[in-house]
């Protein structure tokens, strides 16, 4: 018998995912973290990236938060998230302007910009470019 683990993965605006997992994998700030059933009691912060929930063996489900925060008890996982989106659902090119956009700001000496709000959207949108392609290989 397999153990599971319950997952529950929500946004400012909804929830994105319930429902019981093998296993997560999560975009931590000390790193990607792999969560199993039993696991140690964890509270740590997100940075922006892919979750993946493994439903059963072979199948995982894909999801972009753009940040947030992860509780781990033995047996329930919550990603609290700023944004979270099914990884199916990112606009690939919506993603490349933004990273464009904050690319220019940086690069742009001369203007009144907020470095840090700049970076953390280039950071965001390559996070978002980087889960796109992840689930592209996936699926081929």
């Amino acid at each position: 018998m397999t153990m599971t683990i319950h997952v529950d993965i929500v946004s400012a605006e909804e929830s994105i995912f319930s429902g019981l997992a093998e296993m997560v994998f999560a975009p931590a700030v000390e790193g990607e973290v792999g969560i199993t059933p039993r696991h140690a009691p964890l509270l740590t912060f997100l940075h922006p990236g892919e979750v993946r929930v493994q439903t059963k063996p072979g199948h995982q489900e894909f999801f972009y938060v753009s940040g947030g925060v992860l509780e781990i008890q033995p047996y329930l996982v919550t990603v609290l998230a700023d944004t979270a989106v099914r990884a199916k659902d990112l606009d690939e090119a919506a993603a490349i302007q933004a990273k464009e956009r904050a690319e220019k700001l940086l690069a742009d000496k001369q203007s009144n910009i907020d470095y840090a709000k700049a970076q953390a959207e280039l950071i965001d949108a390559m996070a978002r470019i980087q889960a796109i392609q992840k689930l592209r290989k996936m699926r081929k």
